[in-house]
């Protein structure tokens, strides 16, 4: 994750705003209330976010028809191109993580991760047990 890091850097990106734009490529029309779901980017960090991206151009927020209090994010021309360098950046990376693994391998190892954050983001919270005080 930080490799990736530091080339979005080079590219004056940060890790919000790569996720932020990845989502919204895929899911143009998403809520904010949405994309907080999906990037795990915490909503006051989500709103600066999106305050800088909407003033660079690269996104807008858009009146939902159905509730004027909701916003819809649309992804603009200018942040297109962005959205390419990221996706180039995701298979430089994973080319570097995965260097030396063959290609069935690697596949199995990326479904196998997946499955399992699919498996905990399915999962209810549970209240933490008591901590037992040892005595001495």
């Amino acid at each position: 994750m930080k490799r990736f890091e530091q080339s979005a850097g080079a590219l004056g990106l940060t890790l919000p705003q790569c996720r932020v734009l990845v989502c919204l490529a895929d899911q143009e029309g998403i809520s904010q209330a949405q994309l907080t779901e999906l990037t795990d980017i915490e909503p006051m960090t989500l709103v600066r976010t999106l305050d800088y991206m909407e003033s660079h151009g690269w996104l807008e927020r858009r009146q939902d028809p159905a509730d004027r209090r909701a916003r819809r994010l649309y992804l603009k021309a200018k942040g297109k191109p962005l959205v390419e360098e990221i996706w180039h950046l995701v298979e430089l990376t994973r080319g570097e993580a995965l260097a030396g693994i063959p290609k069935k391998h690697a596949d199995l190892m990326i479904e196998l991760l997946a499955k399992i954050q699919s498996n905990f983001a399915s999962l209810e919270p549970q209240p933490m047990p008591p901590v037992a005080v040892r005595k001495r």
